[in-house]
């Protein structure tokens, strides 16, 4: 089934390329219910595109040029006579862009709350109460977009996601093993930058190279993002941005739908120079790796390689006597470990 009750099935050929400096390749473009899965001239997948997140780069120009919002260097040249998928395209762009909230009107709604909460906030002045407003009231589009924006300020450090296109697809595999609750639930492997995991408002994941590259199972990486899920269901990533650039940023959120570049360039610093992990609770981690049907002593050990302080995920690791689902292929796996060049 397709995003359209009007076709059961719909292909179209392109032109796809990972980044820029890459060749472009003849790619098979499907719809899905909610995705574009792009895949080689061998029935590879190479990439899932979220629907909700595709934008056209010219117009009404051909061939019809399309990229995954917040990554212009990836892309997508349809031909003007691949004119039913583009047509397709369009017209899901078109009605989700009618239900997200226009610009204007979101910031005179916000405006017109602020107001509101300036005026409680002039009786009893508490600064939470701001966070938690704003976390309340900005949508999950706008969550996204900050973690777009927070991403591109981390790369001067973290570089460019690692791209290599097998790679790419066995990862977008594994966001699929591992489905976030809420959020993009998006997964990017980087070179540097981050100790381990991140999660940045909207949902992304941010994976340190050598959790892919350092061990021979892919239990390892699965149990910081099942942990890193975890967190980010605890701690909200946006709420964790707030909390460290303050007051200021939050209403600045708040009447205009942006913290501000300033307080995304601090956090990005703040997340670059090993900000505090907070701790998710052993019993919290059981029921994640349960749940995810994922074995916990891969990621206990790599934790701690002697045992003695994640002695509780290993004793307790619910697939213990059992073998869960397998995570990814052989060859998956040896794609995602190659996914940032060797």
């Amino acid at each position: 089934m397709t995003a359209l009750s009007e076709y059961e099935r719909l292909e179209a050929p392109g032109l796809w390329r990972a980044a820029p400096d890459d060749q472009r390749s003849e790619v098979v473009v499907s719809m899905g219910n909610a995705t574009l899965v792009i895949t080689d001239m061998r029935d590879h997948v190479l990439t899932h595109w979220s629907i909700p997140a595709i934008n056209r780069a010219n117009p009404g120009e051909f061939p019809a040029l399309y990229h995954p919002d917040g990554d212009v260097g990836e892309t997508l040249e349809l031909a003007e006579p691949e004119s039913q998928m583009i047509d397709a395209i369009e017209k899901l762009r078109t009605g989700i862009a009618r239900q997200r909230p226009k610009p204007g009107r979101l910031r005179l709604g916000m405006m017109l709350g602020s107001a509101v909460a300036i005026g409680a906030l002039a009786i009893f002045w508490l600064p939470g109460a701001v966070r938690d407003h704003a976390l309340r009231v900005v949508p999950a589009v706008k969550r996204a977009q900050i973690g777009a924006a927070l991403e591109r300020e981390m790369q001067s450090v973290t570089g460019p996601p690692c791209r290599a296109p097998g790679g790419v697809a066995a990862l977008a595999r594994l966001a699929q093993r591992i489905p976030a609750t809420r959020g993009t639930g998006t997964l990017r492997v980087v070179r540097g930058g981050v100790a381990g995991t991140a999660t940045l408002p909207g949902g992304t994941i941010l994976i340190h190279r050598t959790l892919v590259e350092d061990y021979e199972e892919p239990d390892v990486v699965a149990g910081y993002i099942v942990a890193e899920r975890l967190r980010a269901r605890a701690h909200d990533p946006l709420g964790r941005l707030l909390d460290h650039a303050g007051l200021t940023a939050a209403f600045r959120l708040l009447t205009t739908g942006d913290p501000g570049a300033d307080a995304l360039r601090s956090y990005a610093e703040y997340l670059l120079a090993d900000a505090p992990t907070a701790p998710v609770p052993d019993a919290v981690l059981l029921d994640g790796f349960a749940a995810w049907s994922i074995r916990a002593a891969p990621y206990a050990y790599a934790r701690d390689i002697s045992g003695e302080s994640t002695l509780a995920l290993i004793e307790a690791d619910p697939f213990a006597t059992e073998v869960p689902p397998a995570l990814l292929s052989d060859g998956d796996w040896l794609r995602l470990q190659g996914i940032c060049g060797g």
